[in-house]
């Protein structure tokens, strides 16, 4: 089965990072608490009244405060609150306006894994359970979880990973969202939906970073030892500052920088194909350009031995290899991951069916890059095999067996003086049986194997023996 390559995502025009970095806290507060910075005006939007409205009705529906319809009424001039004439324009400052909450479903978990609500006692984490602001999860050594929020984003988290969903929030009137998630350890892996509004907030923030995106994919992981984050971007770009975390008050926009704005010491935008590393303390790091997907050896091969192996061609510039394993293409419902410091991996105990795997390489510095992704099936096959002389005789038997059961199960026995079996004495086809005996003979060394044949469910599979070898002296 030929499996199936990521596509890669070229570099957006430096506009787009602008509009995706404008999610990220930018030190707008320092600069607007400087001494010469005029002072900023409240952020405003707007409603257009329909038959029947009265402030008292707006405030209700829209504010956090309704006793705030005065200061509707006095910032718009509206001198009969209790009757509003239809298609009136009315001014209503963001900060007023009601914050509901956003919940997140869990659509995977596999293995270990655990959340709670604040620092409530922590408990099993299922599939179907609804999530919201304030919880954390937990995933232990082998555990994994997939949640997807209300726009369809998407946030992964591999082993040994510990984050807090510190907000999730929807502005009402504007529709406006705000999703933060705090990373203490681990990786998160996250595919954004592309924002719809222009207050719309996605983040990821760790204890050296915060990263905004307003729609894309990338990575953000962070190493509690080195006090390091790497931040990795697949698609789209993301907004890194260094200088933000503990600054930004939860549930606060920044707003986007005017056109030119140089970016601060701390900030960094990173593109497509792109990642960097940030120490705790230290501005953000430049962004160096990941290392391509790798390509995966025998990508069509039928994964029937006892262990799943994935070999990986080598590649420059890669001292490490990603390997995971999921049962769907974008791997969500992810069920092995592991690093490997060679490009043969392999995982034990996996059960028949179709999966598929995604593979990167790792450079020196630690930043993981691009993926590729392939299809494979997982059909374990077991053929034992023996081999003796026949006691009284100059024969020769050769027994077989197979775990795996189909109809129409065929058997090819191959005999030959060299390992390579290019030139066999015996090649014998649809055997039926699981024996086979040679008479008469000489002296020498011999190599031989035997192939199953099996049609199942439609689909031609085949499992050979190792080449044994035996030799007779009589």
């Amino acid at each position: 089965m030929r499996g199936m390559r990521a596509v890669r995502a070229s570099a957006a025009p430096f506009f787009a990072f602008a509009i995706a970095f404008s999610s990220l806290p930018r030190g707008a507060e320092a600069r607007e608490n400087a001494p010469h910075a005029p002072a900023q005006p409240p952020e405003m939007t707007t409603y257009v009244t329909r038959s029947g409205d009265s402030l008292y009705d707006i405030a209700t529906r829209y504010l956090r405060n309704p006793a705030d319809w005065k200061k509707l009424a006095s910032l718009n001039h509206v001198s009969e609150p209790h009757h509003l004439r239809p298609g009136t324009t009315l001014r209503v400052p963001v900060a007023l306006l009601r914050q509901d909450g956003l919940s997140a479903k869990v659509i995977a978990a596999n293995g270990p894994v655990q959340h709670a609500f604040r620092s409530g006692q922590l408990l099993p984490l299922t599939v179907g359970s609804t999530l919201v602001e304030g919880d954390r999860v937990q995933t232990g050594h082998n555990g994994f979880a997939t949640l997807e929020l209300a726009d369809g984003s998407h946030i992964a988290l591999p082993p040994d990973t510990s984050l807090d969903l510190a907000t999730l929030r929807q502005t009402a009137l504007t529709g406006a969202t705000d999703r933060i998630v705090d990373l203490h350890r681990g990786e998160v892996s996250s595919e954004v939906t592309h924002a719809t509004k222009k207050d719309d907030r996605f983040q990821i923030r760790s204890p050296s970073v915060v990263a905004g995106v307003r729609g894309t994919q990338f990575r953000v992981s962070y190493d509690g030892d080195r006090a390091a984050t790497a931040v990795e971007v697949l698609d789209g770009a993301v907004g890194v500052d260094a200088d933000a975390q503990g600054r930004k008050r939860p549930g606060a926009h920044a707003q986007p920088p005017a056109p030119g704005t140089p970016l601060s010491a701390s900030e960094q935008l990173v593109a497509a194909h792109h990642g960097n590393l940030t120490l705790a303390g230290q501005p953000a790091g430049a962004p160096v350009t990941l290392l391509d997907a790798p390509e995966l050896l025998h990508p069509s091969k039928v994964q029937d031995d006892e262990d799943v192996v994935f070999e990986i061609a080598p590649s420059a510039g890669a001292s490490a290899w990603r390997v995971q394993v999921g049962r769907d293409a974008g791997l969500l419902d992810m069920i092995r991951d592991t690093r490997s410091a060679e490009p043969r991996v392999s995982f034990a105990n996996l059960e028949d069916g179709t999966y598929f795997v995604r593979i990167s390489a790792i450079d020196a510095r630690g930043l993981e890059g691009m993926p590729a992704s392939y299809a494979f099936e997982r059909r374990r096959v077991a053929l034992g095999t023996s081999a003796g002389p026949i006691e009284g005789s100059r024969d020769f038997a050769f027994r077989w067996f197979i775990d795996r059961n189909a109809q129409n199960t065929r058997f090819r026995f191959v005999l030959g003086t060299t390992s390579d079996l290019r030139a066999p004495l015996i090649d014998r086809t649809d055997i039926t049986t699981g024996d086979a005996v040679v008479r008469d003979l000489p002296k020498g060394v011999y190599y031989w194997t035997v192939i199953a044949e099996q049609f199942d469910n439609g689909h031609y599979y085949q499992k050979a023996s190792p080449v044994q070898s035996f030799r007779l002296d009589w």
